[in-house]
């Protein structure tokens, strides 16, 4: 097959391409034009990938549970990739709080430019404090109580609610072990089929995803810079310090934590990892989103990656739910580098608390685009660091956001194929 009929390769075209008309878009003035005409293409990508978020974590994750034979089963494997997200999750967060404070990003911002970014993004930091007050005012366990839905279908309503999802599939999936094989077996096959039209849908929608891609990057770049390129210049010159430390974090992480276990704890080589995610990477670059990548990143794992079902469809939806390890680390550099753009000084303890109060957070963020920016408010509060200052780092928000979501994705993968390979369950990939 020639090299641009691959698809990772027409998705990357379509990048470039989207990236390109984005600069001269806002160069010439084109924003109405592009938000009118270009934009819609990659809107109507993105809500085709959620639109099949939900079934497919439903379908995927019930089967997966189901199939695993016995509780024990379930709890080894459940137990090993929970311990294994939480641990990156950790490693991710260390990483980050390194970085911020050896760099010193807080120190490069000018006093002129730190008042400019509070004024412009005034509004957007004030939404992100009411939707952060409501969580802040919950008790301790009522993390737990909302994981559980009081009615499914108006769970399964929207993807920001995909943890009562996966609650419901594995409870299901459960109920589905301890009931005669003769009574699951029709239910069973029901969800075994959705799990195989799904599949099918996601290849269908890939053919759109170059299309798709350039539109939602065009849209993106015209949306910060409006039609003024200077204006997304003067931005990344005043927080290109803070954006290259939280990229450096994500890429040190990428490259040695993942890498690390892919060398030590599975037999795949670390180059066919990579070149077998790369359009599920691509995807989450694009959306922003983990839970609308979940049906690329499930197909590229079992098919490119020899991840068995059994385990991709029960690690893998956990993951996108659950492990946020760019979003955690992000969290912690924009925290520390808030603090120290207002010369704040936290000590050890106050770090230590943002560690933990962000592995707590990441478990419950909505694998959606901006989500991590509530949860951020959250570990501002926690360790007294005025939540106004959010307002400094929107400006790149978006641009980081795309990066740590393709962090996220990448954890994902590795996970499940560590878990893979412990349970003998990783198949050997012809060359």
């Amino acid at each position: 097959m020639p090299w641009y009929k691959k698809l990772h390769w027409q998705i990357i075209i379509g990048l470039v391409l989207g990236l390109l008309y984005g600069v001269l878009a806002a160069a010439q003035g084109w924003g109405q034009f592009t938000s009118d005409w270009i934009a819609p293409f990659g809107q109507i990508f993105f809500r085709l990938l959620l639109l099949i978020a939900v079934p497919l974590v439903l379908a995927s994750l019930i089967t997966g549970v189901a199939s695993l034979s016995d509780l024990k089963k379930l709890s080894r494997i459940g137990g090993k990739t929970i311990a294994i997200y939480i641990g990156t999750t950790v490693i991710a967060l260390i990483i980050g709080l390194v970085l911020v404070n050896v760099l010193n990003p807080g120190g490069s911002v000018p006093e002129e430019m730190r008042e400019k970014l509070q004024m412009t993004f005034a509004d957007q930091a004030e939404a992100g404090l009411e939707n952060a007050a409501a969580s802040a005012e919950r008790g301790p366990l009522q993390p737990i109580v909302d994981m559980i839905p009081n009615n499914f279908f108006e769970a399964a309503r929207s993807n920001r609610n995909m943890l009562q999802v996966v609650f419901f599939a594995i409870f299901a999936g459960i109920g589905l072990l301890m009931i005669p094989k003769d009574k699951a077996k029709p239910l069973l096959e029901f969800f075994d089929s959705l799990n195989d039209l799904i599949i099918k849908l996601v290849e269908i929608i890939m053919i759109f995803a170059p299309i798709g891609v350039f539109g939602l990057l065009a849209d993106t770049i015209t949306s910060i810079a409006g039609d003024d390129l200077g204006q997304i210049l003067e931005l990344l010159g005043a927080l290109g310090f803070y954006a290259i430390v939280v990229i450096l974090g994500l890429a040190i992480h990428m490259t040695l934590t993942y890498g690390s276990m892919m060398k030590f704890l599975t037999p795949r080589k670390i180059s066919d990892f990579w070149k077998a995610l790369g359009p599920a990477q691509l995807v989450a670059f694009s959306t922003s989103s983990s839970g609308a990548t979940l049906p690329i990143t499930m197909e590229r794992c079992e098919n490119n990656l020899g991840v068995s079902e059994e385990v991709s469809s029960f690690v893998l939806p956990l993951g996108a739910t659950i492990n946020m390890d760019g979003t955690a680390l992000y969290q912690a550099v924009a925290a520390v580098f808030i603090a120290q753009t207002i010369g704040m000084e936290l000590d050890l303890t106050a770090q230590i608390t943002i560690v933990f109060t962000a592995v707590l957070a990441s478990i419950g963020t909505a694998a959606v685009p901006g989500a991590g920016i509530i949860m951020l408010v959250i570990i501002l509060e926690a360790v007294g660091v005025p939540i106004a200052g959010i307002a400094l780092i929107l400006g790149v928000d978006r641009i980081l956001d795309m990066c740590r979501t393709v962090t996220n994705v990448t954890g994902d993968a590795t996970v499940a194929t560590v878990v893979a390979a412990s349970e003998g369950q990783l198949r050997d990939i012809p060359a």
